[in-house]
């Protein structure tokens, strides 16, 4: 049976686990990551990859996929530019492969997600795929007729990134006016509480502090019939089936499969944004893409990056190693 490394790294976290051609994590290793600088981060990812390939226990490992945040040239596994670390041109790729003697490999966390949704998760069986990872931000990726789609510069699935309310919505922290992160994101849940909160003078739904008010306590209230939780769960809601409808008229997914840490909202989300989308969608045919629940949680990058290191890169034709 052969294994692979996945590893899943964020801004304030990394994981490495040990994983298996049928998607199955065997082991796993994970160190916090506190500072951004380039040796700093590298040094923890080399930390965790080594403890799960001891966990592996010196039996072959085919590869180590690496899905790391921001635009990355796939070939070489540098990372061209990423927002979470203030990263510009840094060879992570070959960085890791003067360090390890398997093949490494360097690809978008959100397009590895998607790899490993759609391979093992939700997607599996289908041809026409989109994820959408909704959490702090919205990222993404796109399966077309079963390829991953990276497009001309691997910048292919910034789906957070086109814009639903140009002139009236929420400042981007990519500079932009309305982005669908802007607007549909769990941070956005909380920027739509504070937007109606005028129309409520007597809620006590934001007395915490806005940098204790979680995205999960909004959403809890709106479920439980709180009036000011509700209409910001709907203005929430409008802008996600927004999306979601533009998604469709742009790909025609079979299916559409929400991730993140939002998603755990699970039927609740799903039953506001089903009905909505299909009265957006006009010139697909209505019903025909279906919206669920992503079911790998928080492992689906990992396994997309293990995946990419069966495969020898996010796509087939993709190849690099040491």
């Amino acid at each position: 049976m052969r294994k692979a490394i996945g590893v899943d790294l964020g801004g304030s976290h990394v994981m490495a686990a040990v994983i298996t051609e049928e998607g199955e994590i065997l082991d796993r290793a994970s160190e916090d990551i506190t500072d951004h600088a380039v040796d700093k981060v590298v040094q923890a990812v080399e930390n965790t990859i080594d403890q799960a390939l001891s966990a592996a226990k010196g039996k072959s490992v085919a590869g180590i996929g690496i899905g790391s945040p921001g635009n990355i040239e796939p070939r070489s596994g540098t990372i061209l530019y990423s927002p979470n670390f203030q990263w510009t041109g840094v060879p992570l790729g070959e960085r890791l492969r003067a360090h390890f003697d398997q093949p490494v490999f360097v690809g978008n966390d959100a397009r590895c997600a998607t790899l490993g949704e759609y391979t093992y998760g939700t997607g599996k069986g289908t041809k026409n795929f989109a994820l959408l990872t909704i959490g702090t931000g919205i990222g993404g990726g796109i399966v077309s007729e079963g390829h991953l789609v990276l497009g001309n510069a691997a910048g292919a699935g910034e789906i957070g990134h086109h814009q639903i309310r140009p002139t009236d919505g929420f400042i981007c922290n990519c500079g932009k006016i309305g982005c669908f992160e802007a607007q549909a994101s769990g941070t956005a849940l909380i920027r739509h509480a504070f937007a109606v909160a005028p129309s409520f003078p007597r809620s006590t739904l934001l007395d915490k502090t806005r940098d204790k008010l979680g995205s999960k306590a909004i959403r809890k209230a709106a479920q439980a019939g709180d009036g000011h939780a509700v209409a910001a769960w709907k203005r929430f809601a409008d802008d996600l089936a927004t999306g979601l409808a533009n998604i469709i008229a742009f790909v025609n997914p079979e299916l559409i499969a929400l991730g993140g840490g939002v998603s755990s909202a699970g039927d609740f989300m799903l039953e506001a944004v089903r009905g909505r989308v299909d009265e957006l969608t006009t010139m697909v045919p209505r019903g025909t893409t279906r919206i669920a629940i992503a079911t790998l949680g928080n492992d689906a990058g990992a396994i997309g990056a293990a995946t990419m290191a069966f495969r020898g890169g996010l796509t087939t034709q993709a190849s690099t190693s040491k």
